[in-house]
């Protein structure tokens, strides 16, 4: 977040503390006051409250530049923590007049602290009613299935953020391939958890076919898990028209629904199998899940198995500090998209709105059901869960690593990539662990990791 450091953040929390001590106090000296109707005022207040956001979502940015050059940016972020910590204490009026303040001061089309401010104080006002409110489904609407893949293909695009993850996940995959070459019959096998539209695949079919011949062709079987039959047969559709672009490639798509019983694939003789864990893990909504997909992978042997994770430290049991830990990351993924795209471009709405605003407010009504809401964790934690389930780290290569810097070189817009050991703003690649895994940060803040891992027998 731009102009906004740990030191700041860290002020701020304290002031909110501070203010809810005084806050607490003077709710006992008014303890004897009479008790008039809170309910109905509360319910005035929040329809008060709705209006004000509808002004927002009208609201044009150029009534509110200048947000960071006379400190507002740090006040935004302050009402942010006062309302959450009033939503937490179910202190509604107190919530309602801060997050009524917030909307008279964000905008979809502001700079990076106004339009991710205005997603969470929509995730707090969400949190506010009551999942019958007509009002809650306007606020939480979920986004039609194209309205998703476009943004996420926006996304793709103009961010390094998808491309680093695929890119680097790759890589490892074709060096388990390129390792057992003499003894795997040219056959690799990828069982990949999230197809997610199938994005990473057709950058790995250009690299197969680059080492093959028309006489020595290379056969790629996916292995795909995805949320819907429609989204695996797009799939399917998309893989195979690509696939059929190399005539040295044979290549078979098999789609599985998330739902389904984990059953071992069939696999050929001495192929390379290599599963593929990028941002799938993180979407289990409880550790019985995890621990049978952990279970289920080692089962395979596979050579390989690529894991990729949004870098954080998020209490999924704890309001506050989830609230906390999520303003600090998406703030950081907000200020960069400045970096690719004007505040004016119609595609960055429909990626914060679409894609980012969507996680956003699923964090924040976050409840034991709701398995859209990614459990960030730091990448310590992961590599102990990895370790406990039986796995070794393997260390990235030293052309993974130079690949995912030529990567963000050639997709830096406006701020120069910079690599460890560079204190300048914009995108940058860490090499972490001894060099057992790298990660893409903006700024000060991680922001994904990649690691390798092959299986402890």
């Amino acid at each position: 977040m731009e102009g906004i450091d740990e030191e700041e953040f860290l002020s701020l929390r304290l002031a909110v503390d501070t203010d809810f001590s005084r806050d607490r106090k003077r709710k006992r000296k008014r303890k004897e006051a009479p008790n008039h109707s809170d309910t109905s005022c509360d319910e005035g207040k929040i329809f008060a409250l709705l209006q004000m956001r509808e002004q927002m979502l009208k609201m044009d940015h150029k009534r509110k530049d200048g947000t960071h050059a006379d400190g507002r940016g740090l006040h935004l972020i302050h009402l942010l923590l006062i309302s959450a910590t009033s939503v937490n204490e179910n202190n509604i009026c107190t919530a309602v007049e801060n997050l009524c303040e917030l909307y008279q001061n964000v905008c979809l089309t502001g700079d990076s602290v106004q339009r991710v401010a205005a997603y969470f104080a929509d995730g707090l006002v969400a949190k506010l009613l009551t999942r019958n409110s007509p009002f809650y489904d306007m606020i939480l609407k979920i986004p039609t299935p194209d309205e998703e893949f476009l943004a996420f293909t926006q996304l793709y695009k103009v961010s390094p953020f998808y491309q680093f993850a695929h890119f680097t996940a790759n890589q490892a995959i074709l060096e388990a391939f390129e390792k057992e070459q003499n003894s795997n019959n040219r056959a690799l096998h990828v069982i990949d958890f999230d197809i997610c539209y199938g994005f990473q695949w057709p950058s790995l079919m250009q690299s197969l076919s680059e080492n093959a011949t028309n006489t020595n062709r290379v056969l790629l079987k996916i292995t795909g898990f995805g949320r819907s039959l429609e989204e695996l047969q797009e799939t399917e559709s998309r893989l195979v028209s690509f696939a059929k672009g190399f005539r040295n490639l044979v290549f078979e798509f098999h789609g599985l629904l998330r739902s389904s019983e984990l059953v071992k694939p069939k696999r050929k003789k001495n192929e390379t199998v290599a599963v593929n864990l990028v941002f799938h893990l993180n979407s289990l909504n409880s550790s019985s899940k995890m621990s049978e997909t952990l279970q289920y992978v080692y089962s395979l042997c596979p050579s390989v198995v690529v894991l990729v994770e949004q870098e954080g430290s998020r209490d999924t049991h704890k309001f506050l500090p989830r609230f906390m830990e999520s303003l600090h990351y998406f703030a950081a993924i907000f200020d960069s998209l400045d970096d690719c795209l004007p505040l004016d471009s119609a595609e960055r709405l429909s990626i914060e709105k679409n894609n980012l605003g969507k996680e956003i407010k699923c964090v924040i009504n976050h409840d034991s059901d709701n398995d859209c809401c990614p459990r960030f964790e730091k990448m310590e934690t992961w590599r102990s869960r990895m370790e406990s389930y039986g796995f070794l780290c393997i260390k990235q290569s030293s052309k993974a690593v130079m690949q995912a810097k030529l990567l963000l070189k050639i997709r830096s817009h406006c701020s120069p990539v910079k690599f460890e050991g560079e204190n300048d703003a914009g995108f940058r690649v860490s090499e972490r662990d001894e060099g057992k895994a790298i990660s893409l940060g903006w700024q000060e803040r991680f922001l994904i990791t990649a690691s390798s891992w092959c299986c402890n027998v």
